[in-house]
């Protein structure tokens, strides 16, 4: 499964200085999302007024807007010295550092937005982000929940719970996150993704692909929502149904090397090993890093009985990653099948060196 993107929100939370008609021009302009603009209109208030502490954490989140991270921090800096004691300052200069990945020190803004106003439900949601960001989940998980108490609840923050829940491997809490926001949101193709992830991991494969079905239909042009389907279907042993969808995930996206190999596998458990051989090839060439990719078309070519083209996939995953032991194992059995006894039991010892539970009944078996 893919990796997981959380929520990060942008907001503003204070208010605008005695309803100032500039200011309350420019909230707007921020609120509907015109980020240039709004930069601009505060620029403006603050030519004439520098340290107006209102214009300088607009100005900020617009700047945030425009992915001019550097600059709102500058911005939340002056508002800061001008009163160190503003949360929603604090808050917006911890999402800019965690849009730079500078995860800890986010942190420590979050913790002082709290400190000075803790009932800032953002501020809390913020810090998850940067907990998950830094794979503290347990933190994560209870800054969720609290911006949950905090509320008002909607179906980011139960999707941000969920996927860290899911990540904590509490699939069935996760589930009724996900349930939760998808009440509250039954358009957003993401959360029926991720639900289906959890109730992959359970291996409830129908309930997956109902979840999947949906999130295809919400959103049919992202190809990991195909290739999460066929994981679902191959565990149903609905090798076609998964081979249309790794596909159809190929025709969206022809340059993730994952897909080709999950395809071949496929084709490997069709009996196509000339198809799946071609799949590990093009896997291989857009990634050639990854040992697996050489572990898996090794096994195609056995069955093809092409051992010298075996040995020479297990050696390139060896040289790749040393300290596996089952593909000194898999190669020593391919060795064997090529009566090459002696470099097979070099093998076999290093795989039962490395901890192999099958290695020491071939030594007996083969070895002196």
């Amino acid at each position: 499964m893919k990796n997981t993107l959380l929520v990060l929100f942008v907001c503003g939370f204070f208010s605008l200085a005695a309803q100032d008609p500039a200011l309350t021009a420019a909230r707007k302009k921020l609120t509907d999302g015109n980020f240039k603009a709004a930069n601009s209109e505060a620029t403006a208030i603050l030519e004439k007024t520098p340290r107006e502490k209102t214009a300088l954490l607009l100005r900020a989140e617009a700047r945030i807007g425009l992915g001019d991270f550097y600059g709102a921090i500058g911005d939340l800096n002056h508002a800061l010295e001008a009163d160190s004691t503003i949360a929603d300052a604090y808050n917006l200069r911890g999402q800019a550092k965690v849009e730079l990945g500078d995860f800890e020190s986010a942190i420590l803004d979050f913790n002082k937005a709290i400190k000075f106003n803790a009932k800032l439900a953002d501020a809390y949601t913020n810090r998850g982000l940067a907990f998950y960001n830094v794979e503290d989940l347990q933190s994560a998980f209870f800054d969720f929940s609290k911006a949950l108490e905090l509320g008002p609840p909607d179906a980011d923050k139960y999707f941000n719970r969920g996927v860290v829940r899911s990540e904590m491997e509490e699939f069935v809490s996760a589930i009724d996150d996900f349930n939760k926001a998808i009440e509250l949101d039954k358009t957003d193709p993401t959360l029926y993704n991720y639900r289906g992830v959890a109730f992959y991991n359970l291996s409830n494969f129908d309930e997956a692909i109902a979840n999947y079905n949906e999130a295809i239909k919400l959103d049919p042009k992202d190809p990991v929502k195909y290739e999460n389907r066929a994981l679902a279907k191959s565990g149903k042993e609905d090798f076609k149904g998964a081979l249309e969808d790794y596909n159809k995930a190929i025709e969206l996206d022809p340059e993730e090397a994952e897909t080709y190999n999950l395809r071949g596998v496929v084709k490997f458990n069709m009996d196509d090993h000339d198809g799946a051989i071609a799949d590990y090839t093009t896997a291989i060439s857009l990634d050639d890093l990854n040992p697996v990719y050489y572990d898996n078309r090794a096994l195609s070519r056995v069955e093809k009985q092409d051992y010298v083209g075996a040995v020479e996939d297990y050696t390139s995953s060896i040289e790749l990653y040393p300290q596996d032991p089952e593909t000194y194992y898999q190669r020593g059995l391919v060795k064997v099948e090529m009566n090459n006894k002696y470099d097979a039991c070099l093998d076999f010892r290093k795989a039962d060196e490395l901890g192999s539970t099958e290695a020491k009944a071939m030594i007996k078996k083969h070895c002196k």
